[in-house]
């Protein structure tokens, strides 16, 4: 029996010989093609020849080479970033997201340093076998849930539109930077 790379086993080589011994028949064996594309495709990459036969560049060129697009379609970025479109946009966020963070921040260490400074308080029982402790944690849950639906309501309200309209303005800036390609 041969094995994918070619070699043939000998008499008491490997699984395949001692199944034959025993007389076991085991599905045929697809012969390895060699043109196959999924055939070693984990083992390609960079600086392996192409179908030149020269090699494929082993990194990217240099941050420093810049063709006229590249720059005119940066300045494009740089335009769109000082607008007050983007300016706005980005208004909107931080004011939803920083005293959103600093809320929650202070509820979960709030949470975190009184159950460890005062298991008295978080021990009370208040109905039955629940007790503050608990339902301080559950509360953990339920604020996280919360403020993963305002955040997204937030954003389909107030940021997604004018968002989508800048983007949709900065590709078109972009791309006649780059003198229509795309």
């Amino acid at each position: 029996m041969q094995s994918s790379n070619g070699r043939s086993h000998g008499v008491g080589d490997g699984f395949e010989s001692s199944a034959e011994q025993r007389g076991v028949h085991a599905a045929p064996a697809r012969d390895v093609r060699y043109d196959d594309p999924w055939h070693d495709a984990l083992a390609t990459g960079w600086g392996e020849p192409d179908d030149t036969g020269t090699p494929a560049p082993a990194v990217p060129s240099p941050r420093g080479e810049r063709s006229t697009a590249a720059v005119r379609a940066l300045d494009v970025y740089v335009e769109v970033q000082r607008s007050a479109a983007f300016q706005q946009v980005r208004g909107r966020y931080r004011r939803f997201v920083i005293p959103g963070a600093a809320v929650f921040l202070v509820w979960y260490v709030g949470y975190v340093v009184t159950a460890t400074s005062a298991p008295g308080l978080m021990a009370r029982p208040v109905a039955g076998a629940v007790n503050v402790g608990m339902l301080a944690g559950l509360g953990q849950f339920l604020s996280t849930f919360l403020l993963t639906w305002a955040y997204s309501r937030h954003a389909r309200v107030r940021r997604d539109r004018a968002a989508l309209e800048l983007r949709w303005d900065t590709q078109e800036l972009t791309r006649g930077a780059r003198g229509g390609a795309s």
